[in-house]
């Protein structure tokens, strides 16, 4: 277990909108960062923020105690740990890379069925596991005030706490591996469902004439406050820092809440769960995507509900 003074070897891979900031945040804490992606210009930004370039994701695992991974999807995180195979040729997985008694902190959002696997495999490897998705956007993350949701034992939480400690404010303990994606996706689908309800509201008070930002303050500061009119208002020009007045760049995009609310539902069919709301926003995300506007911010949704003209 690492102490408040102990600096720790990490290997981080992953450095999007997410993964760059917390990287940085680490290394400013004084950690020793060696951070890949497959973009170099992601990694240059962490390098201008005090880490070390990775030549590959076995470069950035070599000699590390702790893996750091924020990846997009469940697919990213089996191959690179278990290895994949592409045109008929075996990749090997990154696991045959780390050292025995390093532990892997996966942050990505992912299937927990996936995350159990790669546990089990890192077990049976001599490598700990837990799985550490985070809630709080990518201000969050570059505040270091993320959330964290963590599934696997007290012991590797306990071990990998000072280093989440540096990159967000509020860790949980959900349970065993799985039950941090398990929080995640719950905690997406509900984000997803109150955007596109936020959205609703202010779509139809502009089309009865009011200033979005005088009825986002009213709702507000009533019963339909909420996290997306405190800190993420979807109509451009409310809130300064928000995707939406940057042009719906540069946040959580549309495709990865449609990944999550995939996540959800396939959960809910697991567990014979009704969610018809995570449904209905699944869908409507999907249609949102195929016009189009995949790459923004979620929040933009809110076009598909304004009024035209």
């Amino acid at each position: 277990m690492f102490k408040e003074t102990d600096m720790a070897n990490i290997g981080f891979i992953g450095l999007g909108n997410m993964g760059a900031p917390m990287a940085i945040n680490l290394a400013k804490a004084g950690h020793s960062v060696k951070a890949f992606d497959l973009s170099q210009e992601a990694v240059a930004k962490v390098v201008a923020g005090g880490g070390a370039a990775a030549s590959s994701a076995q470069d950035a695992a070599q000699g590390a105690e702790i893996i750091v991974t924020m990846l997009p999807a469940s697919q990213h995180v089996e191959g690179l740990f278990l290895g994949s195979t592409a045109n008929g040729a075996s990749q090997p997985g990154l696991l045959q890379h780390i050292a025995k008694g390093a532990l892997i902190i996966d942050s990505s959002t992912i299937a927990a069925a996936t995350s159990q696997k790669v546990a089990k495999a890192a077990e049976a490897s001599g490598i700990g596991f837990i799985d550490a998705p985070v809630s709080g956007g990518t201000g969050g993350a570059i505040a270091g005030t993320l959330t964290f949701m963590v599934g696997g034992s007290a012991a590797h939480l306990e071990r990998a706490r000072p280093l989440l400690e540096k990159m967000g404010k509020n860790i949980f303990h959900a349970g065993d591996v799985g039950a941090g994606q398990t929080a995640k996706i719950c905690n997406n689908m509900l984000l997803g469902i109150l955007m596109i309800g936020t959205s609703e509201a202010i779509a139809l008070g502009v089309a009865n004439g009011l200033d979005p930002k005088v009825l986002s303050e009213i709702m507000r500061r009533s019963s339909g406050g909420n996290w997306a009119l405190e800190v993420y208002n979807p109509c451009p020009g409310v809130q300064e820092a928000s995707a939406a007045t940057r042009g719906y760049t540069g946040g959580f995009g549309t495709d990865l809440m449609l990944k999550d609310l995939g996540l959800a539902q396939e959960s809910a069919m697991t567990v014979k769960a009704s969610t018809p709301l995570g449904g209905m926003a699944r869908q409507l995300y999907a249609a949102h995507s195929i016009a189009g506007h995949g790459g923004e911010d979620f929040s933009s949704v809110i076009k598909m509900l304004q009024r035209q003209g």
